[in-house]
């Protein structure tokens, strides 16, 4: 009689031991989405949502994609991150207010004086003192964060960070926008104030934390996260106006 072909059994500590590889890499995207929120927002929360995500990506992997592991946990982990964020519901309307007249303030200082408008001129124009105005900053931080990230399909239960896309296929109309999108944010970040640039370059091209950056330019992370809101708020006025100036010809003839 035939010997029935040998069951293997999956070694139950895979699982365990990728999650103690990958661990490092959801602290790091923790740190990096911490440093955008509020402080009273925990880090070991959003440590714990991101090791639900690699989990999930443990789960759903699809070898077959042609994606390395490593690329998609991120996004998994990304997303489970900024879903658990969602949930906590620490942005509320009045700090978006707060944000949008900022942004309108320092618009039209910049208009009266032809030049961008210095924390002291915000912070005299708001009627507050410029610990008050910095203490807003900081407060300010990661209102952009969930834009990017928004869910596509509200009902469907899944975010963007579900999908991993096929960046080897680009169409001509995707390059073209990639590179006209990078010509305007160099142009735009050109603009910005040296520390200010430093910062962005710190943050978004080493990829350091807001406490690394601190060490290496001499100053506070607070200051860091201060310095961060400024320059984003700076670089969304200056996106915006080729924006406006494509769409307005549209609306005046309607």
């Amino acid at each position: 009689m035939p010997k029935p072909p040998a069951v293997h059994k999956q070694n139950p500590l895979t699982n365990d031991a990728r999650v103690l590889r990958y661990l490092p890499q959801v602290t790091y995207i923790a740190r990096r989405i911490h440093d955008r929120v509020p402080s009273q927002v925990p880090l070991a929360d959003l440590v714990q949502a991101g090791v639900v995500g690699l989990l999930d990506a443990l789960k759903r992997f699809d070898p077959g994609r042609h994606v390395q592991f490593s690329s998609y946990a991120a996004f998994r982990i990304r997303g489970a991150i900024l879903d658990s964020l969602r949930e906590m519901d620490w942005s509320p309307r009045d700090l978006r207010r707060k944000a949008r007249l900022v942004e309108e303030t320092a618009g039209r200082i910049e208009q009266e004086t032809g030049r961008r408008a210095s924390e002291h001129e915000l912070a005299t124009a708001l009627g507050m003192s410029l610990a008050t105005f910095r203490h807003l900053l900081a407060e300010l931080k990661g209102l952009d964060l969930f834009p990017l990230d928004a869910n596509p399909d509200p009902s469907s239960g899944n975010t963007l960070a579900n999908e991993v896309p096929d960046t080897r296929r680009e169409t001509a109309f995707q390059s073209c926008l990639r590179h006209e999108v990078q010509r305007q944010l160099a142009s735009a970040i050109s603009g910005l104030p040296r520390k200010e640039q430093q910062v962005m370059a710190l943050y978004y091209y080493e990829e350091l934390t807001m406490k690394d950056i601190g060490s290496v330019l001499g100053v506070g992370e607070s200051r860091v996260s201060q310095i961060h809101a400024m320059a984003l708020m700076d670089l969304r006025r200056r996106l915006a106006r080729p924006l406006a100036a494509v769409t307005r010809p549209s609306e005046e003839k309607s």
